[in-house]
C-alpha cells in the first residue's frame, strides 16, 4: 500500500510502499479514503514524542483519518466490514497512522461511526482541531454573554473555536485578516481584529476598555502571550495549544486555565459528529490534495480552515 512515511527522525517525508496492516484481536483495520492534516504532523515526524512512545519506523505519518472498515480481528463488537468511521491514528507504537491507504487501530481507540449526512472526506478533518477545540471551551466554562478572544481563529482548532464558543452563547472576537472577515462572521465571530493593522491588544482595549473573560490563543509566543492576558479580566481563563501560558502568573492574577492539551476521545468525537450532523458545527475544509503531495502541505504556515488528503 501507499504511505506517507520517515524513516529517521528529521528526515525527509516520501511516499513509500509498505505492508497492509492485518487487524489481530479486538482490532480493526480501516480502508482510508481521506486523512486531516495537522500542524502536529510535522512535530511528529521531528521526534516531538520520541520520549513519550516507542515508535516503529518507517514511520507513517498522519493521526487523523476517515475510511470505511474493511475488516475485524477476533472479538470486536463495535464495528463491522463496511461501516464507515473517523478516529485519530496514533496508539503505540508510533508510526502507523493515517497518511496511508490502510491502517488498524483497537476497537476501543478514538474510533467512531459517521452519521449518514457527512461525508468520509469532511469527517477526516475532524479529530484532533475540533475535539481539541471542544476541550478548550468546555475546560474555560464559558457563560452566555461572556466576551472571548480567539487568537489564530482563522486555522483548523480556530475555526472550531469560533463556531463552539458562539454556541455557548459567547460574544466571540476572532483575529483574522480582510480577507478572512466574512468567514469568522460566518462562523459566528460578533466581530474581528485586524492584525495587520494595530497590535491586538491596542484593537482590542479601544472596543472593550473593560477586557474580555477568556482568552484562546492558539499562535502567540509567550512575551506577546503575556502581553494579551493583560486584557484578560480577573476571575477569567486563559488557555494555550503550544506552552505559551506562564501558569504561575495567571495564579497571582487569579486567571484560570494553562497550556491544554487535548484528552478527547471517542465520546467527544461522537459529541461533536453529532454537532455537525445537527448542523451546528460546519467543518471547514479548506483544500483538498492527493496523497502523494502530502509533503507540500504538512507543515505549510499560514493554513486556512482544514486540508485533507485524499487517498
Amino acid at each position: 500500500m501507499r504511505a506517507i512515511v520517515v524513516r529517521k527522525f528529521g528526515e525527509p517525508m516520501e511516499t513509500a510502499e509498505m505492508p497492509v496492516p492485518e487487524p489481530g484481536a479486538g482490532a480493526v483495520q480501516v480502508q482510508l479514503t481521506a486523512a486531516g492534516v495537522n500542524p502536529f504532523d510535522l512535530r511528529m515526524a521531528t521526534g516531538y514524542l520520541k520520549n513519550a512512545l516507542p515508535h516503529d519506523f518507517p514511520m507513517i505519518l498522519g493521526v487523523d483519518g476517515a475510511g470505511t472498515v474493511s475488516a475485524v480481528g477476533p472479538g470486536v463488537t463495535r464495528f463491522e466490514v463496511g461501516d464507515r468511521v473517523v478516529g485519530k491514528f496514533l496508539v503505540p507504537p508510533a508510526g502507523h497512522g493515517s497518511f496511508a491507504e490502510y491502517s488498524v487501530l483497537p476497537e476501543d481507540a478514538t474510533l467512531v461511526h459517521i452519521p449518514a449526512k457527512i461525508t468520509t472526506l469532511a469527517a477526516a478533518a475532524l479529530p484532533t482541531a475540533g475535539v481539541t477545540a471542544q476541550d478548550m471551551v468546555d475546560a474555560a466554562a464559558i457563560r452566555p454573554g461572556q466576551k472571548v478572544l480567539i487568537v489564530g481563529a482563522t486555522g483548523g482548532v480556530g475555526s472550531f473555536l469560533v463556531q463552539l464558543s458562539n454556541i455557548a452563547g459567547a460574544h466571540v472576537i476572532a483575529t483574522a485578516g480582510p480577507a478572512d472577515a466574512d468567514q469568522m462572521a460566518r462562523l459566528g465571530a460578533a466581530e474581528t481584529v485586524d492584525y495587520h493593522r494595530a497590535p491586538v491588544e491596542d484593537s482590542v482595549r479601544f472596543t472593550h476598555p473593560d477586557g474580555v473573560d477568556v482568552l484562546f490563543d492558539l499562535v502567540s509566543a509567550p512575551d506577546a502571550l503575556a502581553d494579551l492576558t493583560r486584557l484578560v479580566r480577573t476571575g477569567g481563563a486563559v488557555y494555550s495549544t503550544i506552552g505559551s501560558v506562564d501558569e504561575q502568573r495567571l495564579s497571582e492574577r487569579e486567571i484560570r486555565g494553562g497550556n491544554i492539551e487535548s484528552r478527547g476521545a471517542a465520546p467527544e468525537l461522537a459529541r461533536l459528529l453529532h454537532r455537525v450532523d445537527e448542523g451546528d458545527v460546519v467543518i471547514p475544509v479548506a483544500a483538498t490534495v492527493p496523497l502523494s503531495e502530502a509533503a507540500s502541505v504538512i507543515g505549510a504556515p499560514g493554513a486556512r480552515g482544514k486540508t485533507v488528503l485524499a487517498i
